[in-house]
């Protein structure tokens, strides 16, 4: 399937993404598809994540969702930045209540030898319930919204495999860090590979955005993620990028690293010209990313998740607020994903919100042209 969607008839949040002029800010939220919404309940109380997230007739539905509740200008498919590590054989399971575990963190150059290799990944073959869900996924929105798909960029996901679980000083992968980087840094750029041919993959079966999550960027100082990280998203964006050229395709990636106000000028320099679309968490101030980034990218976000708790007052003016500080080239977001017990009100006021605000109104009234 062609990911391809060109010209006015496209959904406004891919030509934002592609970096065209939209008459207002298009608008999803990450983690959309969430347990604050009483129709994802009845499924995330019944079955596992893992079972929700491989199963393609639910991970479509709880997919689909928010979109049918709150018409956002985007559906990202149901599923996590580990779904393509147990095919390279690093095995792990959703504990509710707990998070991620990994049964067999890889720790050193031995543990490196139960890792499959990059070229005998094979995401048709591994992970066809991917290609499954986005291929119905398309079906399903059949041009009235974007269709989104994601991957964890390699650091995230070689943090989780070394550390094997969440943690919130990561003590175990900064030990491999310190004392054996060689081991850290065979398995980033194994991950590269795969999160390269992963992306294709989900462009392939009908992604029109893919958005990188560097989720874990925030335990690394400047100094670390110029090292251990920025070389290998650049590695794989570049990659996809290239391919992308070579088969006449225009999709957008956008990217996100959690903790990026410290980063978004090594992420510029490295980043710059193969991503459209930097997503900013809300420790930054929207108009100074804008002017730090420049006008080169579209910026996305970046709205605090627990403003969705407070009043409508509040909720409208922080988000016209963002909007206003933006600019034009922006999609509306969050700084992070929406947060267990946010009223699905408040999810719907966000949302009409964005659909509200004019740009054509705001210029006029600040006297532009």
């Amino acid at each position: 399937m062609s990911a391809d969607q060109n010209g006015k008839d496209a959904p406004i949040l891919l030509r934002a993404a592609r970096g065209e002029l939209v008459e207002r800010p298009p608008v999803w939220l990450m983690r959309q598809a969430g347990r604050y919404m009483k129709a994802f309940r009845e499924y995330s109380e019944k079955y596992s994540f893992r079972h929700r997230s491989e199963t393609p007739e639910i991970a479509i539905e709880l997919s689909l969702q928010p979109w049918h509740a709150f018409e956002t200008d985007g559906v990202i498919m149901f599923s996590d930045i580990l779904t393509p590590l147990p095919a390279i054989g690093i095995e792990f399971d959703m504990v509710r209540g707990v998070g991620p575990r990994i049964s067999n963190p890889v720790r050193s150059f031995e543990d490196m030898q139960n890792v499959a290799t990059a070229s005998s990944f094979n995401p048709e073959r591994d992970l066809s319930f991917v290609g499954t869900t986005l291929n119905a996924l398309r079906d399903e929105t059949a041009g009235q919204t974007t269709l989104l798909g994601f991957v964890g960029c390699p650091w995230t996901l070689a943090a989780y495999s070394m550390e094997g679980k969440g943690d919130k000083n990561l003590m175990e992968t900064k030990k491999i860090l310190f004392n054996q980087p060689e081991v850290a840094h065979q398995l980033l750029d194994t991950l590269s590979d795969v999160i390269s041919k992963y992306i294709i993959y989900q462009i392939e079966q009908g992604a029109q955005v893919v958005q990188l999550f560097d989720s874990w960027a925030h335990h690394l100082s400047p100094e670390q993620y110029e090292r251990f990280s920025l070389p290998y998203t650049a590695k794989v964006v570049t990659t996809v990028k290239a391919w992308l050229s070579e088969t006449e395709r225009s999709v957008p990636l956008i990217f996100f690293a959690n903790g990026c106000g410290g980063k978004l000028e090594l992420i510029k320099r490295a980043l710059r010209g193969k991503v459209d679309v930097i997503q900013v968490d809300w420790s930054v101030n929207i108009a100074d990313a804008r002017e730090r980034l420049g006008p080169e990218f579209v910026i996305q976000g970046n709205v605090d998740p627990l403003t969705l708790l407070g009043s409508e007052s509040v909720i409208r003016d922080t988000v016209t607020k963002c909007c206003e500080g933006a600019g034009r080239r922006h999609i509306l977001n969050l700084g992070h994903g929406v947060v267990q017990g946010t009223p699905e009100s408040a999810v719907d006021l966000f949302c009409q919100t964005a659909r509200n605000f004019k740009y054509a109104e705001v210029l006029e009234r600040l006297g532009k042209e």
